[in-house]
């Protein structure tokens, strides 16, 4: 997962995420999960899905060199800006927190989306019964 040997990783080659992701993530529409779908291949063709969904075994790989952290800490900015690029402004700062991970901003968007969608089922399940 991490190479000490080189400091560059292919993610930082992509200087305009909008051509991997081209939806927009706003709150008004229900493009979550074509926009969470994009963003997730993305990042799994440049190997950084772990930076926002944890390892199925939940385990984490340990950064034992200052070059690993380094590197970690890079890419998980990287991807912070990826997320930030493709949503907009009013998401941006609903989901903005200081020292935060790019993981803790997806899982944040997600609970968001997912809240929106039950609560829209609710409304439309209250709305489809019949007066009595």
């Amino acid at each position: 997962m991490f190479e000490s040997k080189s400091s560059f990783h292919p993610v930082l080659d992509v200087s305009n995420i909008k051509t991997h992701v081209s939806v927009k993530l706003e709150m008004e529409t229900v493009h979550y999960a074509t926009w969470a779908e994009l963003f997730k291949i993305c990042c799994r063709a440049h190997k950084i899905l772990h930076h926002i969904i944890p390892p199925k075994d939940g385990k984490r790989k340990k950064l034992t060199s200052d070059a690993d952290k380094e590197l970690w800490d890079t890419l998980d900015a990287t991807i912070f800006g990826w997320i930030y690029a493709t949503i907009s402004t009013d998401l941006l700062h609903t989901i903005m927190e200081l020292d935060s991970t790019a993981m803790s901003a997806w899982e944040r968007l997600r609970d968001i989306f997912q809240n929106n969608q039950t609560l829209a089922l609710l409304h439309w399940s209250r709305s489809s019964q019949p007066l009595t």
